[in-house]
């Protein structure tokens, strides 16, 4: 074994005959004298009487030291645990130290054992009060196997998350007792769940390389399970057929925005992808389709419902919320209701919600629900996570879809987060978007996997309606009023979906049915559906 580190500054434990004689571990008396002189930064509870007990955070020197030991020994238990051990991990800043100089030897290719390590750490005063150079030469002498490197590691990082516990708790209830009015109750929540989501994120050691023999497998399983669904789809179908032949439906861990100018029915397409996801999952017994989670920032969760009452019996959503209905309309209402009511779909209607808040409700709904699809409208109402003020809103718009990517990838599901587009569009001829015409648009193109937009012609031609010029004549007025009928007549009811990213397919557009009464979108007749899809 190896010999137990002194400490600076930490109180010297008794020396005695069974203890003092050179070289015999006595790093259970160490941690003891450290307990002791560690105190907590939370304020003391009462104990009962009588207990004069004190806990401390959780160490293991003795870990650390067997380790560094394999390490020095033999390099390869480095690569080992390098890819989720740290130095600020060990609980000893001399093994922090000696871990990081062990990892910037191996990097360069060099050895690292206690001779190349020695002149690093003669001028080291912590190493020198534990022995100095021969303290090195201990360690490596104390070698017995790296079959266990591994394992030392992670009780080691196990370690310093119990003690980065302990310290989040901590902070947590200081924050709680020290009121401050800038800062709700509910706030100092969202900041302690971000803080755990982090810390639960470090070091992770599950994700390594896989063979290419198990990817081209798990590839083969998702296209035998796309051949045998209907429509022959790999991902959640959106319910419009072209669309879902275009995209092959919303695909797992994808972030996918749908963007578009104020009235053109994002929030509407949006709702139609939902409800036949959960409909087509209720259908199925689960096989396809999806449970959806719905984050609705913009509208109140009654009034998504009105929509999608309105969509799914025909009854025109301005009828329904005025109450002018006839026999036929409430008895279609209530048949939809009825329907509606067992499909899994869950509405969230909280106004600013965070991505913080967003990932914790939505790990909730998955583990809870088996969440399949998750809809967020829009981007530009939600805020970043409490206490990460940003210094503009691209660094915001930055956190937030990043974080929507991280939820897609983590909970393994689609993301289908809503858009708006700036008014460019609205400068030129052609009003159909583009990628450009994103708000904050480096952000939100680079980190989304689809990017469509949704765009309705019928929308700016209605508000092209010609108005008699003065001193026009009769016969000039009513050829550009029918040239613009012509327009309407060809425009009418209809919606273009242009793909205009994919990182996994094609790019092109489709041509939908949409009933401007309902807010319904739907799929054209095959002879209406543009011809233009490229590849």
């Amino acid at each position: 074994m190896v010999r137990a580190l002194p400490r600076p500054g930490y109180p010297r434990y008794p020396r005695n005959s069974h203890t003092a004689r050179r070289g015999v571990p006595r790093v259970r008396l160490l941690i003891c004298a450290v307990m002791e002189a560690t105190d907590s930064n939370l304020a003391k509870l009462p104990l009962a009487e009588g207990d004069e007990s004190h806990r401390h955070p959780p160490v293991n020197y003795e870990a650390e030291q067997a380790l560094l030991a394999a390490i020095l020994k033999n390099n390869q238990a480095y690569e080992r645990v390098a890819d989720f051990l740290q130095a600020e991990h060990f609980a000893d800043p001399v093994h922090a130290r000696l871990f990081e100089a062990c990892g910037k030897l191996i990097d360069r290719g060099q050895i690292a054992n206690s001779v190349t390590l020695k002149n690093a750490f003669e001028s080291d005063g912590a190493l020198q009060d534990v022995g100095g150079a021969q303290y090195l030469a201990d360690l490596e002498g104390a070698f017995v196997t790296i079959i266990n490197a591994e394992h030392y590691a992670k009780a080691i990082h196990d370690l310093h998350l119990r003690r980065q516990l302990i310290a989040l708790g901590e902070d947590m209830v200081n924050e709680a007792f020290d009121f401050d009015l800038d800062g709700s109750a509910t706030e100092q929540i969202e900041a302690a769940e971000q803080k755990l989501y982090q810390l639960g994120e470090t070091g992770q050691s599950d994700g390594d390389f896989k063979s290419f023999r198990v990817a081209v497998t798990t590839a083969i399983e998702q296209a035998e399970a796309a051949h045998r669904r209907e429509g022959q789809i790999s991902g959640v179908t959106t319910g419009l057929t072209d669309l879902d032949e275009l995209m092959g439906g919303l695909h797992n861990s994808d972030l996918v925005v749908l963007a578009g100018r104020p009235g053109m029915g994002k929030t509407a397409l949006a709702t139609n992808i939902g409800f036949s996801a959960a409909r087509r999952y209720a259908a199925s017994n689960g096989v396809d389709g999806g449970v959806v989670g719905f984050f609705s920032l913009e509208m109140s969760a009654e009034q998504l419902a009105t929509r999608i009452l309105s969509e799914q019996s025909g009854v025109g959503s301005e009828n329904i919320r005025r109450g002018k209905l006839s026999h036929d309309d409430f008895d279609a209402i209530v048949q939809a209701s009825h329907e509606l009511s067992t499909l899994p779909f869950y509405i969230d209607d909280t106004p600013a919600t965070s991505i913080g808040q967003v990932r914790t409700r939505a790990r909730r709904l998955k583990r809870r629900q088996n969440l399949g699809l998750l809809i967020i409208d829009y981007i530009q109402l939600m805020r970043p996570t409490a206490g990460k003020a940003a210094d503009n809103r691209v660094q915001e718009i930055s956190e937030i879809t990043r974080g929507l990517k991280v939820i897609a990838k983590e909970l393994n599901i689609p993301v289908l987060a809503l858009s708006q587009l700036s008014r460019a569009v609205e400068q030129r001829e052609d009003k159909r978007p583009q990628l450009s015409d994103l708000r904050e648009s480096g952000t939100i193109e680079q980190d989304a996997d689809v990017v469509k937009f949704v765009f309705r012609e019928q929308y700016y031609k209605e508000r092209e309606e010609p108005i008699r010029r003065q001193d026009e004549a009769d016969e000039k007025f009513h050829d550009r009023h029918e040239r613009w009928q012509a327009d309407m007549e060809r425009v009418y009811g209809t919606a273009e979906a242009i793909v205009a990213k994919q990182r996994h397919g094609p790019t092109g557009k489709v041509r939908l049915a949409f009933d401007g009464a309902t807010t319904k979108f739907g799929n054209l007749a095959a002879e209406d559906k543009l011809p233009d899809q490229t590849r």
